[in-house]
């Protein structure tokens, strides 16, 4: 059984990730501005079923892998820090984009296209990769249980905060791009502080340790 400090080191990482720009925020956003809420949730069952598919990878021996062979843990660990640290650079460059201000002129696709199209975006997301190749892991003791017994605890406590987090944004996505839209500064301030998040985040992940063996 994980402990509650584990459980909660999660949930602080997740509830970071998940508030920082990425391609699933902005494809949330996206399509709930532009075909409603109802297509906005379509989208973000199949976000969630993908997050199952990468736990149950985990689960499956994905973090036992990288135990097993330390040099591909490293090479996706400084990868995934690259990746971050690109999206923070994106963020805090002159002319850096929010996911709150997303292209408003999508067509209209029917619900299995959207729930594909979030199962996919999803699937592709280096930063979920990342989440559950490097990170989880770190939150793992080796008095704690089997390994895979961890992963689907610390899984289901990372599920549970990103679709919370990623419904929310995504329900109140048309509200918070008008309210950012007229107020640049606001904007601008939020830009910084998702980027200067993601590269903590990215810090973090470049030097994170091995994680325990499952």
């Amino acid at each position: 059984m994980i402990s509650l400090a584990a459980a909660g080191g999660v949930a602080l990482v997740e509830l970071g990730m998940a508030l920082t720009p990425g391609p699933n925020m902005i494809h949330l956003a996206s399509r709930a501005i532009t075909q409603g809420r109802r297509a906005g949730l379509v989208s973000l069952g199949g976000t969630a079923v993908g997050f199952l598919c990468y736990l149950l990878a985990a689960a499956a021996g994905l973090s036992a892998l990288f135990a097993a062979v330390p040099l591909a843990y490293t090479v996706v660990k400084l990868a995934g820090a690259a990746y971050l640290a690109y999206l923070a650079w994106g963020m805090l460059r002159p002319g850096g984009r929010s996911p709150f201000a997303p292209a408003r002129d999508l067509p209209p696709v029917s619900d299995a296209r959207l729930f594909s199209m979030g199962l996919l975006t999803n699937l592709l997301n280096p930063k979920i990769a990342l989440l559950y190749a490097a990170l989880l892991p770190q939150f793992m003791d080796s008095q704690a249980g089997p390994g895979w017994a961890q992963l689907l605890q610390l899984g289901g406590v990372q599920i549970v905060v990103g679709v919370s987090v990623n419904a929310a944004v995504m329900l109140a996505a048309a509200r918070i791009s008008g309210f950012l839209a007229a107020r640049p500064r606001v904007m601008t301030a939020q830009r910084f502080a998702s980027g200067g998040l993601l590269g903590v985040f990215a810090l973090r992940t470049a030097l994170s340790r091995t994680p325990v063996s499952t």
